[in-house]
């Protein structure tokens, strides 16, 4: 029963229901959006993301949450009723929900990987390597990288240097934001070094010296953050 679920656990996830300010149905748009739940890293505290997907006004929360009922409008807010509790978002949460990180998706449950990324990145807050720092790159890098490889599809990468490629996107018991990168900053991944600069931009160069532009940052799951690259990284 509900009184089974520890009191810190189910404030989390009622909390993770609430969005500040009055949202209508018809203003939900694709993207990621802030709730009021928290993540607590030592004394550090930020709140949690939700991936919104909006296909032809139909609303997804978090890939698995619809909207069923918009707009119950109260005093104080507006409720949207929704099918399913929203799960807490893990960083492999947001790699299933967001549409435009499917390639990624399919890269980290290729089935002859001889790592188990989906089970690693579901690592709870607490729990070492969490939290991570997840370099995420969207379709377009993807479709990009069979381009530069010369091949056409994902399938025909082989499984060492797949491997070896994802965990270059990696930085393991750390929740790096935004703002701690810095120019000439040199990041561990599990795969080696890569290095961060943030002059005109902020960018992430490879051993290759190929450089990956991050075009969106800071989206917070509940044992890492995510930041979404335009490129993908490499190895030497």
């Amino acid at each position: 029963s509900v009184d089974d679920v520890p009191t810190k656990l189910l404030r989390k996830v009622l909390l993770n229901h609430v969005m500040v300010d009055g949202i209508e149905y018809r203003d939900f748009k694709t993207g990621y959006f802030s709730t009021a739940a928290q993540f607590v890293n030592g004394s550090q505290m930020r709140n949690l993301s939700i991936h919104i997907e909006q296909v032809n006004m139909r609303v997804t929360l978090n890939g698995e949450s619809r909207i069923t009922q918009g707009n119950v409008r109260a005093t104080n807010g507006i409720i949207h009723v929704v099918d399913r509790v929203i799960p807490i978002p893990t960083i492999v949460t947001f790699a299933v929900a967001d549409e435009n990180l499917s390639s990624l998706l399919s890269a980290l449950t290729r089935v002859d990987l001889t790592a188990d990324f989906p089970s690693i990145l579901s690592t709870a807050p607490g729990i070492s390597p969490a939290p991570f720092t997840v370099f995420a790159p969207n379709n377009d890098a993807f479709n990009d990288l069979l381009v530069e490889l010369g091949v056409s599809r994902l399938s025909s990468i082989d499984e060492p240097t797949l491997k070896a490629t994802l965990t270059y996107h990696v930085i393991a018991e750390t929740n790096a934001l935004s703002g701690d990168l810095s120019d000439n900053l040199e990041l561990n991944t599990l795969g080696g070094p890569i290095t961060a600069n943030v002059t005109g931009g902020a960018t992430l160069t490879d051993g290759n010296n190929r450089k990956s532009k991050i075009i969106a940052v800071d989206v917070q799951a509940n044992n890492g953050v995510v930041h979404l690259i335009d490129k993908v990284i490499l190895p030497n």
